[in-house]
């Protein structure tokens, strides 16, 4: 779960390097370094911490540094290796002329190291990356050809993989080459680069290439060759992205994730532009007309991580009712390990805003094999996990920088609406109904409005409750999830423990925990089933001194009674309800947090993209 980024070209590239990885900053790390080739020489520069270390070293060396034109980048999340100077990246061999940048995880590290060790190569860190620079430096010493030499060890690899290599003796050129993991390379006028991600090559071009598994690839400052795993070149199209500068920008904001809570209603309002031309019209959906076949569908499995999984729960509830249709809804990490009965009558929906989750990519895979449909719901339709899809929809929310996802969340959110939407209108089924959620629907954006220009209201009660070390949130029904995702949102950020229960299940076990330092958020839909139930819930948590804050629409009299703290939202129907309930909450995580000064953006130990099982 790392950033790379390369550069071959003219310029003097530590600036470029430097810049690529604060572009990636957004992924999560703990370290950070760069390798370039000057004077003959490749140097390496590593840091600690904040990539504004990295920055200060290079700048306290730069009477050291001449004209390096070619360099490779890398911020490191720790997988193997506790973040120390010795485990950060890059790495090189015992000779130091080669120098190696890698993402993922080598699952035979262990035999590799035992194997090279024998040979004479002595390690200084306690990481797999190590050994693969070791592997392929062996390789050179017989080949004297780093092309050659990256291929012949790579087909010795077990795992995932992307990575950057450099040779002194090959000071024009970069070796670029992945295994089910993220990389890319930009192409430029006498430049190129390498990135793990968009984002570390945007600032010199928008023409990009994406690699496949296996492939290697040798990047010059006049052009890129592609080889497959059997050293064939190979043509590989070059894209052209469309990318607003503003998504890499904080506008003002004092936060990224502040900004992307604010961008939520225009984010609805393109999901809904296109797919629900009016109340009376069809959602328009042609990736999933695609999906149509003679293969009968009978079952439909949701799999996803972490906020992803929240949305596929709610679509669970919305799917069901609407529909009838029975949905299940797993983690990816729990699917693909064990046996479960996905078949080839099963429509698997993979979700993931990156669409370089491991553990989703994973259980794609696993339920392709199985002769499954499967369609995919990403913010990156250029990601590894579409290439198992029968069907992507794209929820175009653009770049996400801030670790904890927001609008993500809102566009995976209102394309799941759509999706069930239109699975109730291929049965022809609650024609009625559905133009009323259709027309609720179209409300949602300036409802989400009103609730962001009220929100010093929610900055106020955060900081009367940033002091809490423990919550709990509490829900029924659609809204369960709800609560799940608030909480994640609190601990992500704050790192103050959150859990969320049903609210049926707290005097199961949870109530035992509640005092006057336990506050309990509770999500009260008025005029639902369940209603009067949540109320009698908290009156139970009070009657145990635990602070009550209220989320609802409701004006019933009780409330104002029973409640410490009371946020209100528009008025809305239950099943549309989630739309609403989540952004007090994210903003509510949010004014905690930074109150609490945490580092909103980049909170320790994780990692935008989980790109390692």
């Amino acid at each position: 779960m790392c950033g790379i980024v390369g550069y071959v070209g003219e310029k003097k590239c530590t600036d470029i390097l430097l810049s690529g990885l604060k572009s990636l900053e957004y992924r999560g790390y703990d370290s950070a370094g760069i390798a370039i080739i000057d004077e003959d020489t490749v140097k390496i520069f590593k840091s600690v911490g904040k990539i504004q270390n990295l920055f200060d070293k290079v700048e306290n060396e730069k009477s050291n540094i001449k004209n390096p034109v070619v360099g490779i980048g890398h911020i490191r999340w720790a997988t193997h290796g506790k973040p120390t100077l010795f485990n950060a990246h890059p790495h090189t061999c015992n000779c130091g002329n080669l120098a190696i940048v890698h993402n993922g995880i080598i699952e035979n590290y262990k035999e590799l190291r035992e194997e090279l060790t024998l040979k004479g190569a002595i390690f200084k860190s306690e990481t797999d990356t190590e050994t693969v620079a070791h592997l392929i430096a062996y390789e050179y010493e017989s080949s004297k050809d780093l092309l050659i030499a990256v291929q012949n060890a790579t087909k010795k690899l077990k795992g995932a993989y992307s990575l950057c290599i450099m040779h002194r003796d090959n000071p024009d050129e970069i070796i670029a080459t992945k295994c089910f993991a993220p990389l890319l390379i930009g192409v430029g006028e006498n430049e190129n680069m390498v990135g793990s991600d968009v984002p570390a090559i945007i600032g010199i071009t928008n023409k990009i290439i994406y690699l496949d598994d296996m492939d290697i690839a040798v990047v010059k400052k006049d052009g890129v060759v592609v080889r497959n795993y059997n050293g064939d070149v190979v043509n590989k199209k070059v894209v052209e992205l469309s990318i607003k500068e503003d998504s890499l920008n904080k506008m003002g904001y004092k936060h990224f994730m502040i900004k992307e809570i604010f961008e939520q209603p225009d984010i609805i309002r393109n999901a809904l532009n296109g797919r629900l031309k009016d109340v009376h019209s069809n959602i328009v959906f042609p990736e999933i007309d695609s999906l149509q076949s003679d293969k009968k569908i009978d079952n439909i499995k949701i799999v996803a991580c972490g906020t992803s999984l929240h949305a596929g729960i709610i679509a669970k509830y919305i799917i069901e009712d609407l529909t009838g249709v029975t949905i299940e809804v797993e983690s990816s990490s729990e699917y693909i390990y064990r046996n479960n009965t996905t078949n080839s009558s099963s429509l698997v929906i993979g979700i993931s805003q990156s669409g370089e989750t491991a553990d989703t990519i994973t259980a794609m895979r696993l339920a392709k094999d199985k002769g499954a449909k499967i369609l995919i719901i990403t913010n990156r339709p250029d990601s590894s996990i579409c290439k198992f899809a029968d069907s992507v929809i794209p929820v175009n929310a653009g770049i996400e920088v801030s670790v904890a996802a927001t609008k993500s969340y809102t566009a995976q959110l209102i394309v799941l609406y759509l999706f069930a939407i239109y699975l109730c209108e291929v049965q022809k089924k609650h024609t009625a109904v559905l133009r009323e959620i259709k027309q609720e629907l179209l409300t949602i954006p300036s409802k989400i409005e009103h609730i962001l220009n009220n929100k010093s209201e929610i900055e106020g009660m955060a900081k009367s409750l940033s002091h809490y070390k423990d919550f709990i949130y509490i829900a029924r029904g659609t809204n369960l999830a709800t609560a799940q995702e608030g909480a994640l949102k609190l601990k992500e950020i704050s790192y103050i423990n959150a859990t969320a229960y049903p609210a049926g299940e707290l005097k199961h076990g949870p109530i035992a925990m509640l005092d006057e330092n336990m506050p309990v958020l509770a999500i009260l839909i008025p005029n639902h089933i369940t209603f009067d139930k949540m109320i009698s819930n908290c009156e139970e948590a009070k009657a145990r001194n635990a602070k009550l804050i209220a989320l609802t629409s409701s004006n019933d009299e009780r409330l104002e009674k029973l409640f410490d703290y009371i946020i209100r939202v528009p008025e809305v129907s239950e099943i549309l309800s989630p739309l609403i309930t989540y952004v007090p909450l994210q903003l509510l995580a949010y004014y905690i947090a930074n109150y609490l000064g945490k580092d909103v953006d980049q909170p320790r130990n994780l990692a935008k993209s989980v790109t390692v099982e």
